[in-house]
């Protein structure tokens, strides 16, 4: 007779995180694997000598959609593919042949002639458009890759590079705007940028990380990097001895799942800053989580593990010269003093000049017309600031309002309204195979509707307008968050709008914006609602208060109540 028992079923065996330290070397996802089978900084070769000659049908779907990002270049999202298909469409029904392509800028100082050499790209090959990135990147777009090798060529020549500014890898490194130049900074961080960057950047060592990985190195005393949100962060601060270092944070980052960073305690001699970030670099590869990607973070480490641990395992495996000492936190840093806009002393008698283009997006003939400004006013340096602006520096204070004059004959203004100042947004669907919803030309229109309306308003509330959850745009960390969805209509039919966040800041109040219960804004309302909720702030507030204080202050009742809009069957009015 035979045996109907029915077998007992063993526990499947548990295969950790994929952690390298821990012996698992097996890639549990696709994306693992093809790192393994080869390493993206190889792809370049190929770009080189098969798919630039070839063209875009010449390109294998792994290099395509993984590998050529190691060089800086994602596909960009095909023109007219809506909202809705986003996350359910086939890559193909999302991928253009066209790319877009993303030029590290580390520390975010650029000479005239390479800001020219950006420009040149931008108006010969990507159809005079660019992005001021909040992470000191440019980003060009409609790059075919048959001009990919000479672009290369160009940015190259005079020092920049797409090397690692996409990818499982270390992403450019950010830095004050004002380095070297301000009285407000501890030291000059730019040698100790200068030197990760040459010895680190391209090193295989360092190529395969478990996820993306983001820095930040600054002396300044005003938090301009905003290290609460970075993978590893060095802050510049005063040390035991009134020695020059950083404090060292680890493990912030915002997304689905945004964590600020936390201070290990550790002060790091600025001699051993490039001994550091290696360290905390190779922990992060021998220990990152290689399971689920949206799992592989540096901060989810942190979080599971704790800063003592971090600090103890990176000091006892990974460091060449020993434990460091315990250091100070780093100085207070509010948020309004991080965005290096208008006119600012510099500690040598001159001045600098940040300026605003509209929510980040500029145009190529406009970086060479700037480059030229730079060249006539300044010491031909421009720097790139982590809020999607650009600071002109070393200009003779006397000539200060000739230059802001030829920049508002360019639509880049240094005194312009609140609005211009702090408004900020992501890509959004327009090039972005990630978004759900429309958003520079919506955060450009917001802009000029509420300068329009709310001429009178002089503080600087941060919208900051997002087309997807991941965000690019920090949406959870600005004044007024908006996060693009979708919102059927009572017709059945599904359209762009917007979920909003109020009271995000960094600083000694770090706090993420809070969602606002039950509140989805149909965008073309959004202006609407943005009036609504100003005006009711300023009837409301106290001497005192800010707009992410005020929103703090309140319950999560009464904080959907400030921010119900006023409706009509659904609708603003």
């Amino acid at each position: 007779m035979a045996d109907t028992t029915i077998p007992t079923p063993r526990a499947p065996r548990p295969r950790g995180e994929g952690q390298w330290g821990l012996g698992y070397r097996e890639p549990l996802n696709s994306a693992e694997q093809i790192k393994k089978e080869d390493d993206g900084l190889n792809v370049r070769e190929r770009i080189e000598r098969i798919f630039a000659p070839g063209g875009f049908r010449s390109i294998g779907k792994q290099d395509l959609r993984a590998r050529m990002r190691w060089w800086g270049l994602y596909t960009q999202r095909k023109q007219g593919v809506p909202g809705e298909r986003t996350g359910g469409a086939e890559p193909e029904e999302l991928e253009d042949e066209f790319f877009m392509m993303r030029i590290r800028i580390d520390g975010g100082a650029m000479t005239s002639d390479q800001l020219r050499a950006i420009a040149w790209t931008s108006e010969r090959y990507g159809r005079d458009v660019a992005d001021i990135t909040d992470r000191q990147n440019v980003q060009l777009h409609w790059i075919r890759i048959e001009d990919v090798p000479a672009i290369w060529e160009r940015i190259e020549s005079v020092g920049l590079s797409t090397q690692e500014a996409c990818g499982d890898t270390p992403r450019v490194i950010l830095g004050c705007p004002l380095a070297g130049v301000t009285a407000e900074e501890a030291f000059d961080a730019t040698p100790d940028i200068r030197a990760v960057a040459d010895r680190f950047l391209g090193d295989p060592a360092f190529s395969n990380l478990p996820r993306k990985y983001k820095t930040s190195i600054s002396g300044c005393l005003a938090g301009c990097t905003n290290h609460e949100i970075n993978d590893v962060s060095f802050v510049g601060v005063v040390g035991p001895g009134g020695k020059l270092g950083y404090d060292l944070q680890v493990g912030g980052g915002l997304s689905t799942n945004p964590m600020f960073a936390q201070r290990l305690g550790a002060f790091v001699p600025r001699e051993r800053l490039s001994e550091a970030w290696a360290g905390v670099t190779s922990l992060f590869r021998e220990y990152g989580y290689r399971r689920s990607r949206n799992h592989a973070r540096l901060k989810f480490l942190v979080k599971d593990w704790g800063p003592e641990r971090v600090r103890e395992v990176l000091e006892q495996e990974f460091l060449e010269h020993g434990p460091f000492d315990d250091g100070p936190p780093p100085p207070s840093a509010p948020m309004a003093a991080r965005e290096h806009l208008g006119v600012m002393a510099q500690r040598d008698g001159r001045v600098s000049v940040g300026f605003a283009p509209r929510a980040g997006r500029i145009a190529g003939h406009q970086l060479r017309l700037v480059a030229d400004l730079a060249d006539a006013f300044g010491s031909a340096s421009v720097r790139a600031t982590t809020q999607q602006k650009l600071v002109v520096v070393d200009v003779e204070a006397d000539r200060a309002d000739e230059l802001i004059a030829r920049l508002d004959e360019l639509d880049l203004r240094a005194r312009g309204s609140s609005f211009r100042r702090s408004t900020m947004a992501c890509t959004g669907i327009e090039f972005c195979k990630l978004a759900i919803g429309e958003t520079k030309g919506r955060a450009s229109w917001l802009t000029a509707e509420l300068e329009a309306r709310l001429p009178h308003f002089d503080e600087d509330v941060r919208i900051h307008v997002n087309g997807c959850p991941n965000s690019c745009a920090r949406f959870q960390v600005a004044d007024i968050g908006l996060m693009s969805a979708l919102r059927v209509r009572p017709d059945g039919t599904k359209s762009d709008a917007f979920l909003v966040h109020l009271g995000g800041t960094l600083g000694d109040e770090a706090s993420f914006g809070r969602k606002v219960r039950g509140v989805k804004v149909y965008a073309e309302n959004a202006a609407d609602y943005l009036e609504l909720l100003l005006r009711r702030y300023e009837r409301q507030r106290a001497d005192d208060d800010t707009f992410s204080s005020f929103v703090n202050g309140l319950d999560t009742e009464m904080l959907a109540r400030f921010a119900e809009p006023a409706t009509d069957h659904g609708e603003l009015r």
